[in-house]
């Protein structure tokens, strides 16, 4: 039985990789969920799925109750991060299966009420369109990832604008490269944490910390990557995360992977007693959040060496080029060099169609990773090698 919080300790966790198993084995839904369709009639749900990078996407079920209360979560952490009502605030997240855009658009307007200007990504309203719209509107918020924010900055000096006082940006609620974000439009930056089957967790305060855990709903403990055992506090581990409102599809100790840790238990410099957390400190396998997309670099390859022309053997790279991360596949082939840009234009087009996302690749001769992947020296071939430098946090 489970009593105390120590008693959590009692349950198995489970991974990402449980969760596809389990759609696999009971498709299109998987056998965690709390309710499926079928139950529709009796209560209002909603189904949204992440992007689906390594195979089928993880769907995950909201009843209403689930969707009202993770808007309160979001509209706190909104609030936190410094929205306030009565603003104008471009959402600039994809509408489309993703929880992400809902979730902040739920919370902006029933919660904060906000002036919601739906821009969606720049695929859907020109990055020039979302420029003319923010001073246009005065918005005071744009929510978007931290390099298309910068994006934005960017076009909007190419029209003759100054971002830190033609835009009116006073709240940074994007996850980025805080200074360049603070430095580019001169507000300030507060760190938060969720991910898509729990909405937001946590939430910087002006003390800048440690991230405030919203305990009302969620549970945080952090364990060893390796063997999922339990970590002293002020120790680098995994969260592991068991949510306390979902009826939809609820998390129980689930190992998400992201690296964090705990600060011991007490009261912060602001007054609050919530428990904090660490800022996201990268990942405990091996996943690129890329424009706000997870990918799986396996996957990367896995879609590359699917290319006719290829071989089963290649290494990705996560690089950083101006304010942006990207991706950088490369790939054996056995073929005539003649044919190698050919080969690279199909798999830079495949990567495109099935993951969404602009991957660049090149083609190699067989030989030509031995050193990078270690195939002849290890016995664990190496496939990826993060090359990004450390953001200051």
């Amino acid at each position: 039985a489970i009593r105390t919080l120590d008693d959590l300790w009692k349950a198995p966790f489970y991974t990402v990789d449980d969760i596809r198993k389990s759609i696999e084995a009971h498709p299109p839904f998987g056998d965690y969920q709390g309710v499926t369709p079928d139950l529709a009639r009796r209560e209002p749900m909603r189904v949204y799925m992440s992007g689906g990078t390594t195979g089928k996407s993880r769907p995950t079920f909201y009843t209403a109750w689930d969707r009202m209360v993770g808007a309160v979560f979001t509209a706190r952490a909104l609030y936190a991060l410094g929205i306030r009502p009565g603003d104008t605030v471009l959402n600039s997240w994809a509408y489309g299966t993703h929880n992400g855009a809902f979730c902040f658009d739920e919370a902006l307007y029933q919660w904060l009420n906000c002036v919601v200007l739906t821009t969606s990504t720049g695929n859907v309203t020109s990055t020039e369109k979302q420029v003319e719209l923010a001073i246009e509107y005065g918005a005071t918020a744009i929510l978007t990832t931290g390099d298309y924010l910068l994006r934005i900055a960017e076009v909007a000096k190419q029209l003759g604008y100054d971002p830190a006082t033609d835009l009116k940006i006073r709240a940074l609620p994007n996850i980025g490269d805080p200074d360049a974000l603070t430095s580019t439009f001169g507000a300030e930056y507060y760190r938060s944490y969720g991910f898509h089957e729990v909405q937001w967790v946590a939430s910087e305060c002006p003390m800048h910390d440690g991230l405030h855990i919203y305990e009302d709903g969620f549970i945080v403990q952090i364990v060893d990557v390796e063997t999922g055992e339990p970590l002293p506090d002020g120790e680098l581990g995994s969260i592991c995360i068991t949510e306390l409102y979902k009826t939809g599809s609820s998390q129980f100790r689930y190992n998400i992977m992201d690296l964090s840790y705990l600060y011991p238990p007490g009261q912060c410099a602001c007054g609050s007693w919530l428990r904090k957390m660490g800022p996201f400190a990268g990942r405990g396998d091996n996943m690129v959040k890329l424009r706000g997309v997870n990918v799986w670099p396996e996957a990367v390859g896995e879609i590359a060496c699917s290319v006719e022309g290829t071989v089963p053997d290649y290494f990705v790279r996560a690089i950083r080029e101006g304010n942006r991360d990207e991706l950088v596949v490369s790939v054996v082939s056995d073929r005539d060099p003649s044919q190698f840009d050919e080969i690279r234009a199909e798999i830079e087009r495949r990567l495109q169609q099935r993951l969404g996302l602009k991957i660049a690749a090149t083609v190699v001769p067989p030989g030509a990773l031995d050193e990078l992947t270690e195939i002849h020296t290890s016995p664990k071939s190496k496939r990826f090698r993060d090359e990004r430098p450390k953001v200051k946090t």
